[in-house]
C-alpha cells in the first residue's frame, strides 16, 4: 500500500493518527538490505499498544540488528477495518505500510486473554491461514509472547512458537537462528525443531495432549526430541540488559503518554491471587544510577515531561530514596514529573510523598485488595488496617483530597461480612480526613473503590480455586453498594461477564482453540471493550462445541489433576503453590521474600542461585 491509498482509507475514520506512522523516533530501513522482517503486532488499538513497555523494548532491540527490521502493527478499529475490507487492504505495518503477509515473522504480544479473536482477525485480514498446520512455509511464522503464554494452550492450534518469559536475549538468539535457517533453505519443521532447544521457546505442535473421560487433561507429552518441561527465559543482569535510548513518540494521546523507566522485575510480596507476582520471579533490580541515567536519556530524546517508574511494586525498590534524590537533581530543573504508579501502602512515607510531589501532585492509588483482615491474610497481603489508615492520613496531610482503592471481589473463602468490610474501610478513611486538623481547608474528600472480579490464574496458589458464578458476583456487588452510608465513597467495578471468559481462557486447554475460532467467525472483535463484548454469543459457541464455560471457570480442582500448563515452567514449583494454597485456607500469612525465603524455587533460574542481589 502507498500513501495515496492510505489517504483514501482514512476518510471518515476516527483518529487517523492511529494508522499514519511517521512518528518521532520511528525506524525506517532499506528493505533490500534486510534478511528478516518482523511484524510486532499488538492485538488492540494504537493508544493501548503504544503504551506497552515490552513493545518499546523489543522494537528497539530488534532494530539494533543490522539485518532485521521490526515494524509496528495494531488492530484496526471497526471503522478502519470496514474501509480496509471494502478496499481490499490487509493488516499493515506503520513503518512501511506493507501487508503483514510480506513479513517473515509475525509476532503478537498477548497481554490479556480477551484479545485472542483480534489476533485471528489481524491474520485473516491479510489472508494468512489461522491454524499453524495450514501454514507450511517458513515465511509468516506466527509467534506469541507476553503473560498469556504462561498458559498458551487455548491458542496452541494457531501459533507456531510461544515465548515463555523475558525476550531480550531469547529474541536475538531466535531471530539469528531464523536468519540462518532461511538462508540455508530449512523447512518450517526443521527450523521449529532447532528453535525448541532455545530456552523459553515452546513449540506447541511438538507436544501432544490427551484427555480423561471427565474432560480433564490426562497427559501432556513431547512427540519429538524436545525439552520437557519448557523453562522460561529471564534476564539476570538488569544493569546491562538492553534498554532503549528513545521511544517512538505518538502523534495522538495514548493511554500512558509518558516516558517509562523500568526499575526492577519480579515482586517480593507473594500475594496468592497475583499471577505477575509469581511468573516474573525472581526479583532483579537495576542500580539507582542506571535507572536515573536511562530515565533522563528517555526524557531528553522524546521531550516527555513525565516519567513513570515501572515495576510491580515500585516502593519496594531497595534504592528508592537515593533514586529519587538522583532524579530530583534533573527533574526539578527540567520540570519533569515523577510518577510512581505501583505504590505499596506499607512502603508509603511522608518523605516519599514529598519527593514525588515536588514538581506536581499525581493521583494516589493503593490496593488493599480486601476489606477485612481475615481476607487480607487469606490472600497474603501482609497489610493491616492501621497501616492503611496511617497511609491515608499521610496523603491527606500532604494535600491530597482523593484516594483510589483497588479491591477484589469473589476471593476464595469470602463471605458477605468480608464484602461489608470493604465499605467499612472506605468509611474509616473518610472519617480520617475529617478528623485531621491539618487537612486541606475548604475541600471535601473522595474515596473511590474499584472492584475487580477474582480470576484464578495459572502458576498461582489459587490456580486450583473456583471463580464465583456470575449471579453470586452480582449479588456481592449489590450488597456492597447497599452497605454504604456516605456519598463520599464511589464504587465502580469491571464487568463480571468478561471476568468469566477471562477465567475460562486463563485455565483452559487446547480444545478452546475451536471456541475462539467459532467466535471469530461469528464476528467477535475487541472483547475487552464493553461495547463489543457479547457473552451470549460466547455461550452459544461453547454449546455448539459441546463444552462448558463453568467446567473451566467455576470448578475447584484437586492437587492431583493435571493442569493444561503443567509442562510450562515459570520458576515457582507446584509444591510451593500447594503450600501457599493450604495456608490460605487457614488464613495464615507468609513473610515477604526479603524477610524470609519461602522456598518458591525461582532462584534456580539464576546462575548464582541467589535472589535480590543486584546483578
Amino acid at each position: 500500500m502507498n500513501e495515496k491509498q492510505l489517504t483514501q482509507l482514512l476518510k471518515g475514520v476516527q483518529k487517523p493518527g492511529r494508522y499514519t506512522g511517521g512518528e518521532l523516533n520511528s525506524i525506517i530501513k532499506d528493505k533490500s538490505q534486510i534478511d528478516v522482517r518482523f511484524a510486532f503486532c499488538f492485538p488492540d488499538t494504537y493508544e493501548i499498544g503504544m503504551s506497552h513497555l515490552g513493545m518499546k523494548i523489543l522494537y528497539s532491540l530488534i532494530n539494533n540488528l543490522e539485518w532485521a527490521w521490526c515494524e509496528r502493527v495494531f488492530a484496526p478499529w471497526v471503522d478502519m477495518e470496514k474501509n480496509m475490507l471494502e478496499q481490499g487492504v490487509g493488516t499493515f505495518a506503520l513503518e512501511s505500510l506493507d501487508d503483514i503477509n510480506e513479513f517473515d515473522v509475525i509476532g503478537f504480544t498477548l497481554q490479556y486473554e480477551l484479545c485472542y479473536t483480534n489476533m485471528l482477525n489481524m491474520l485473516d485480514m491479510s489472508g494468512i491461514p489461522l491454524y499453524s498446520k495450514d501454514r507450511h512455509s517458513l515465511k509468516n511464522l506466527v509467534v506469541v509472547g507476553g503473560p498469556c503464554t504462561c498458559n498458551a494452550e487455548p491458542i496452541a492450534d494457531f501459533v507456531d512458537v510461544a515465548f515463555l518469559g523475558e525476550g531480550e536475549e531469547q529474541m536475538v538468539e531466535f531471530l539469528t537462528l531464523y536468519r540462518e535457517s532461511k538462508l540455508n533453505g530449512d523447512t518450517k519443521e526443521e527450523f521449529l525443531l532447532k528453535a525448541s532447544k532455545i530456552k523459553g521457546v515452546y513449540v506447541p505442535s511438538l507436544y501432544d495432549v490427551s484427555y480423561n473421560d471427565d474432560g480433564t487433561v490426562k497427559e501432556i507429552k513431547p512427540n519429538a526430541d524436545v525439552p520437557y518441561p519448557i523453562t522460561k527465559a529471564i534476564v539476570e543482569d538488569m544493569d546491562n540488559a538492553f534498554y532503549p535510548e528513545n521511544f517512538v513518540v505518538p502523534y495522538i494521546q495514548t493511554v500512558h503518554d509518558r516516558a517509562v523507566q523500568e526499575v526492577f522485575r519480579g515482586c517480593i510480596r507473594g500475594c496468592r491471587f497475583c499471577q505477575a507476582g509469581m511468573i516474573y520471579r525472581p526479583v532483579r533490580e537495576k542500580s539507582h544510577s542506571t535507572v536515573s541515567n536511562q530515565a533522563k536519556c528517555l526524557c531528553d530524546t522524546t521531550g516527555y515531561e513525565e516519567v513513570s517508574l515501572a515495576s510491580l511494586s515500585t516502593s519496594d525498590y531497595s534504592e528508592i530514596e537515593p533514586l529519587l534524590n538522583d532524579m530530583l537533581d534533573w527533574t526539578e530543573k527540567d520540570k519533569v514529573n515523577i510518577s510512581l504508579p505501583s505504590l505499596r501502602i506499607d512502603s508509603f512515607s511522608p518523605e516519599l510523598l514529598e519527593k514525588i510531589s515536588k514538581v506536581r501532585k499525581s493521583g494516589l492509588t493503593f490496593a488493599p485488595e480486601a476489606g477485612s483482615q481475615r481476607m487480607r491474610d487469606v490472600i497474603n497481603k501482609n497489610l493491616d488496617e492501621e497501616t492503611i489508615l496511617k497511609t491515608c492520613r499521610t496523603a491527606f496531610a500532604g494535600g491530597h483530597c482523593s484516594v483510589k482503592l483497588y479491591f477484589m471481589l469473589g476471593l476464595p473463602t469470602e463471605t458477605l461480612e468480608d464484602i461489608e468490610a470493604i465499605g467499612q474501610l472506605g468509611q474509616k478513611i473518610v472519617d480520617e480526613f475529617y478528623h485531621l486538623e491539618d487537612r486541606p481547608k475548604g475541600k471535601g474528600v473522595q474515596v473511590s473503590i474499584s472492584l475487580a472480579t477474582f480470576v484464578p490464574k495459572p502458576h498461582t496458589p489459587f490456580q486450583w480455586m473456583a471463580q464465583d458464578k456470575l449471579q453470586t458476583v452480582r449479588d456481592k456487588q449489590k450488597h456492597l453498594v447497599e452497605s454504604l452510608t456516605t456519598r463520599k465513597i464511589r464504587v465502580s467495578w469491571h464487568d463480571s461477564d468478561t471476568s468469566l471468559l477471562e477465567a475460562v481462557f486463563a485455565r483452559g486447554d487446547r480444545r478452546l482453540s475451536k471456541i475462539i475460532y467459532k467466535a471469530f467467525k461469528k464476528g467477535s472483535r475487541f472483547d475487552s471493550w464493553g461495547d463489543f463484548f457479547d457473552i451470549e454469543m460466547w455461550k452459544d459457541c461453547f454449546d455448539e462445541a459441546g463444552l462448558n464455560m463453568e467446567f473451566y471457570a467455576n470448578r475447584e480442582r484437586s492437587y492431583d489433576e493435571v493442569m493444561p500448563w503443567d509442562h510450562l515452567d515459570f520458576g515457582v514449583t507446584k509444591s510451593f503453590l500447594m503450600r501457599e494454597n493450604d495456608k490460605a485456607k487457614e488464613a495464615s500469612v507468609t513473610p515477604n521474600c526479603r524477610q524470609q525465603c519461602a522456598g518458591c524455587g525461582a532462584n534456580k533460574l539464576l546462575c548464582g542461585g541467589k535472589c535480590f542481589e543486584k546483578r
